[in-house]
């Protein structure tokens, strides 16, 4: 799915893009300009705007009923029967772009000195730069996702 979020729902936006979600977000995506955005991209939009439901033509649209954030992600994941699992953290939360693999030795100065202890694998943004490694925010995002019912445990398995 590709969305375009408003800027009343920017943690839905961030963990849209933690399940791998393609999910265009940002304070100029507002009213019109959200509207312009999913047309020109074929994006479904996700709002709690109740004005752009009155608006002609609305592109394909969900109206996001709550305001906490986890009840917003279930609604959603329900709405387009999203599978969460396979696609976490393989995109940049900043600034949306598939994330790629980076040669470890390329980042080694990058990081701290603890992060290129501890870790072996490492993926970089190709348009924004940012550097991601597995670490403890893998872990505890699993786990929310487990609580939410969104994602089975991983039964006898480390998390990556």
């Amino acid at each position: 799915m590709r969305f375009a979020v408003d800027t009343m729902l920017g943690r839905l936006a961030r963990w849209l893009r933690i399940v791998g979600q393609d999910v265009a977000y940002g304070p100029h995506l507002a009213g019109r300009a959200l509207v312009d955005a999913a047309r020109c991209d074929a994006r479904t939009i996700l709002t709690r705007d109740t004005r752009l439901l009155r608006m002609d033509h609305l592109p394909p649209h969900l109206f996001i009923e709550s305001d906490h954030f986890r009840e917003q992600l279930r609604q959603v994941v329900a709405a387009y029967d999203l599978d969460v699992g396979p696609a976490l953290f393989t995109r940049c939360l900043a600034c949306n772009e598939p994330l790629r693999q980076a040669e470890r030795a390329a980042v080694e100065r990058r990081v701290p000195a603890y992060v290129w202890a501890t870790q072996e694998r490492f993926y970089a943004c190709p348009k924004c730069g940012g550097l991601f490694w597995p670490a403890t925010h893998l872990t505890r995002a699993r786990e929310e996702l487990v609580r939410l019912g969104l994602l089975m445990p991983m039964a006898g398995r480390r998390s990556e």
